[in-house]
């Protein structure tokens, strides 16, 4: 080991100032000791260089095992949503397609019942029951266009409903990207920050 002084000049110092030969030399191995020990102690809290080229490695080779769990997550994440959203669209084209269909079943039997009725109508007027048919055939179709109106109402109603659900699950998936995203450039900025 280097030592930064000289022993020698020390003890000439000592001697100079009245110590004894054994006695500067004494004071100069006790310096020598304690300094000795005082490295000691503070090479065990060091790292060598190639230890820390070896760390560095490590941690370099553990980033790099991050990111690629990172990527695959990502990936496996964005088609999750895909595919949510894919079963969300099916799913509303569905839905969207037996409204319809009912819609045009109800329409078909509004229009046989109306039809029916013309008919039983004109039959009644040919009988002779003219004026007392015609006021109840009036209250019957007042009352199916009641009932038609109402079913119209219905049918909005349950679509409105289905395009307020669309909506909000296109918000929940734009939410959900929105962190995905923010999540990446955090822990790409926090990696950032580290290699720097």
């Amino acid at each position: 080991r280097k030592l930064f002084f000289d022993t020698h000049v020390l003890v000439c110092l000592l001697e100079e100032n009245g110590f004894t030969t054994q006695q500067s030399e004494v004071i100069v191995s006790a310096l020598v000791k304690i300094m000795n020990t005082n490295l000691d102690m503070i090479y065990k809290d060091m790292v060598t260089k190639v230890q820390q080229e070896i760390a560095l490695q490590q941690v370099m080779s553990h980033i790099g095992g991050v990111k690629k769990d990172m990527i695959i997550l990502e990936k496996s994440e964005f088609s999750a949503l895909r595919s949510e959203n894919e079963k969300i669209k099916l799913e509303l084209q569905q839905i969207k397609k037996q409204v319809m269909d009912e819609i045009t079943k109800v329409r078909a039997d509004n229009k046989l019942n109306l039809n029916l009725e013309k008919s039983r109508v004109k039959e009644l007027v040919s009988f002779g029951y003219f004026l007392l048919e015609t006021s109840k055939h009036f209250k019957m179709h007042a009352q199916q266009d009641r009932a038609l109106t109402q079913t119209d109402r219905k049918i909005d109603t349950e679509v409105a409903d289905l395009k307020t659900m669309l909506e909000s699950h296109k918000l929940d998936n734009i939410k959900y990207l929105a962190g995905s995203v923010f999540t990446c450039l955090t822990v790409a900025l926090g990696f950032y920050r580290l290699w720097i």
